[in-house]
């Protein structure tokens, strides 16, 4: 694809000052990219072997702030530094910044060198070893659902984020006519990022006044992950620069549907998938079978990790397209985890419970890990469910709010087997200060309903 560069690609277009930047990031438990702009003369002479972060980065919530109760860094221990080691097989031109290039890095231990086991990209690259060592690699594709709004956010923020009007006026889910208005901020979206070396399918209007959904053809997990996070930032930047404002906040209104970031997976063996099984009935082999038992089966427990702050259980709504309810179904958007390409070589299993605020690395690590499980358990698929899976009362429910799911992940079995108790407990912690951040607010919701009533 266009845009991905070798090391000496990028050499060459330095010496010949074509590039001047280059972004050296990687992403934080949120999702985000973080790092710093290096000049490129820099970069390409030195800077290429690694460089440095605080740790706090790694521990931290979407206000930059430095909570308690981290086991791997805090104000008694001085907040020291990461290793930010660049992978330069990710190296791309970013097309919507002038004379810029990026790079994506692993996250290391200063002294060891090793790396940073709760480092999202670290938690997913160790599944992708556990899958190769069974003869296997992971396919995936994500959805990245978001908003678009009339003004910027700049604009918004200095409203006290009242003043939220989206860029459309109504549902334009499949819509040409209203996507056409848009296409001042779609076009760039969409080319920018193909020339940046991202496989990008299309883009379409979304079920919803202002919503949009862009597709990523389906790659290996780690480029997935890589291609998600990546556009997920170009978004914000581009629609930025165009004056308006990109929200990938699940439910921004609780009269508007939310957004989501379905997952579709599948594993292959030599360059073939896995999934299919020739004759089988719906075309699924037993492999399958066994990924889809474990990956439903343990939902509860790794829920926190596809919903993550406190508004993403706000979307769980039935009638909404979001899931309630942890089932499979074939090509049936009401349940938790939906049968595509059935019959076919396509065949594969779409995950339908993550927000569009999920940490990709992070939820296809725990997918993964629980696909697994089934595999090695050989886990039986229970038959699949039929109708509308909102009103089955049989079928086993998401959890449903953030406590709630904080409870499962503390006491995961499963995910302390996967990943090892460092790692769940300070993704634990992560999900506590959430909790406790939100809990000490007052809401504007509190106020207009007991100001004088109470």
């Amino acid at each position: 694809m266009p845009g991905q560069l070798s090391f000496d690609d990028l050499k060459t277009r330095v010496t010949a000052g074509d590039i001047d930047t280059v972004l050296v990031c990687f992403a934080d438990m949120q999702g985000r990219l973080m790092g710093k702009r290096f000049h490129a003369v820099n970069f390409v002479e030195t800077s290429y072997k690694e460089t440095h972060c605080c740790n706090y980065l790694l521990a931290t919530d979407l206000e930059m702030a430095t909570p308690d109760g981290y086991a791997s860094t805090s104000w008694e221990s001085g907040y020291g530094d990461y290793v930010m080691q660049p992978d330069l097989d990710t190296i791309r031109l970013v097309p919507w910044l002038e004379g810029t290039a990026m790079v994506l890095c692993d996250v290391l231990d200063h002294h060891s060198h090793e790396p940073i086991p709760f480092s999202p990209r670290a938690m997913l690259k160790k599944q992708i070893d556990r899958l190769k060592e069974l003869g296997f690699d992971a396919m995936m594709a994500t959805e990245l659902e978001f908003f678009l709004f009339e003004k910027s956010f700049d604009d918004i923020r200095k409203s006290g984020f009242r003043d939220l009007t989206p860029i459309s006026g109504y549902n334009e889910d499949y819509h040409i006519l209203q996507t056409t208005k848009e296409e001042g901020v779609m076009r760039p979206i969409r080319n920018h990022l193909f020339n940046a070396g991202l496989p990008i399918e299309n883009s379409k209007g979304e079920a919803e006044s202002g919503q949009e959904e862009l597709n990523i053809r389906y790659a290996d997990a780690l480029d997935c992950a890589d291609h998600h996070t990546i556009a997920k930032n170009a978004i914000k930047e581009i629609a930025w620069q165009h004056g308006h404002a990109a929200t990938f906040l699940p439910k921004w209104d609780h009269t508007k549907v939310g957004s989501s970031s379905h997952v579709h997976q599948s594993l292959w063996k030599d360059g073939k998938p896995a999934f299919y099984e020739e004759g089988a009935d719906l075309g699924m082999s037993k492999l399958m079978e066994h990924y889809m038992a474990g990956l439903i089966a343990y939902a509860p427990d790794y829920t926190f990790f596809l919903a993550p702050y406190v508004n993403s259980y706000k979307r769980f709504s039935k009638g909404t397209f979001a899931p309630t309810k942890t089932v499979w179904s074939v090509d049936n958007r009401t349940a938790g985890f939906r049968l595509c390409g059935d019959g076919t070589k396509g065949v594969r299993v779409e995950c339908r419970i993550g927000g569009s605020d999920l940490n990709p690395y992070l939820a296809q690590a725990v997918m993964l890990a629980a696909g697994i499980k089934g595999i090695e358990e050989k886990m039986t698929l229970a038959p699949p469910t039929t109708g509308d899976v909102y009103e089955d009362a049989k079928a086993t429910d998401i959890p449903q709010t953030l406590r709630a799911a904080t409870e499962t992940l503390r006491n995961s079995a499963f995910l302390r087997e996967a990943f090892g108790d460092e790692v769940i407990d300070h993704y634990t912690r992560c999900a506590e200060w959430e909790q406790e951040e939100f809990d000490r607010v007052v809401t504007d919701w509190e106020i207009a309903r007991g100001f004088e009533r109470a």
